[in-house]
């Protein structure tokens, strides 16, 4: 194999239940090459689970990735505090940092929209799951009305959410927030997170509410039916359950669902987020 046709050597940084399914996810990549799943603790149930898997792990978290030699690409699945140390970290290499943490750092990107511009960029922010369930849709939405008002309320099932994203709610809603308000040109925005108890574990679901003038209800429609198509290239099991459209208001609901891997149905929420890195790994490092 030359050089040009080499997989792309990857590492995941983190090892909670983001890291492990993407991991699985890079590992399932034709185009990708998985060097590492690195952790700070020995004794996590992560890394444990990552060697067992049959994957390379090592403790130290971003000193161990610095030290496997050179990575084209490194995935942050880890949290929002600890980001910028790993960027400033890697910031003086060749390597590509793609953060699932919901810090705002980073070059904004969500596939279906601006995925193309991925490649001119060396960090890259995925927003958070919520984000990159619901702007799609709203994008599609604001190219046929001018929104005054969104609001958007995401429930995961507690057991799909690790202590890293519990930590992190309150960058999860800001991040969200400000990313929604890009996409959509709309200042007034509303972002709310639940995470359910309840039993059997609900799948993800994000709901949204659109306000705007002078809405036209078919072409609306056509345009969130075609988002789903797209997020659906990457995210299999996502769908749009409710559709709700008048003059004045558009209400949305969706649904994801995990249709691979390791993680339960009811994660959608990792679902949707680790299809999106895995995705844009992939394009960029062919771009570059």
């Amino acid at each position: 194999m030359t050089a040009d046709e080499r997989r792309p050597r990857v590492a995941v940084l983190g090892a909670g239940l983001i890291g492990i399914d993407l991991a699985e996810k890079i590992q399932r990549s034709q185009k990708l090459d998985l060097r590492l799943v690195a952790g700070r603790d020995q004794e996590s149930l992560g890394l444990r689970r990552a060697a067992e898997m049959g994957y390379a792990t090592a403790t130290g978290g971003i000193t161990a990735l610095l030290e496997t030699g050179p990575l084209d690409v490194v995935f942050d699945a880890t949290n929002a505090d600890s980001h910028s140390e790993h960027w400033a970290a890697l910031r003086h290499t060749d390597t590509t940092l793609i953060d699932l943490t919901p810090t705002g750092l980073g070059a904004v990107i969500v596939p279906s929209i601006n995925g193309g511009h991925a490649a001119w960029h060396r960090h890259i922010n995925l927003v958070s799951c919520g984000g990159q369930a619901a702007i799609p849709v709203l994008h599609a939405i604001s190219q046929r009305c001018t929104p005054t008002y969104i609001e958007v309320v995401s429930t995961a099932a507690s057991a799909s959410a690790g202590r890293a994203t519990r930590l992190n709610l309150d960058q999860y809603i800001a991040t969200t927030a400000s990313a929604i308000r890009s996409f959509t040109n709309t200042r007034d925005v509303k972002v709310l997170a639940n995470l359910s108890p309840a039993q059997p574990a609900p799948p993800f679901r994000v709901a949204m509410t659109v306000l705007a003038e002078g809405i036209r209800p078919a072409p609306v429609r056509t345009s969130i039916a075609a988002a789903a198509e797209d997020i659906r290239a990457f995210t299999p099991g996502f769908k749009v359950t409710a559709v709700t459209v008048d003059e004045s208001r558009i209400s949305v609901a969706v649904e994801v669902a995990a249709t691979s891997g390791r993680i339960p149905a009811y994660a959608g929420n990792l679902d949707i987020i680790n299809g999106a890195a895995v995705l844009l790994a992939e394009q960029h490092t062919v771009a570059r």
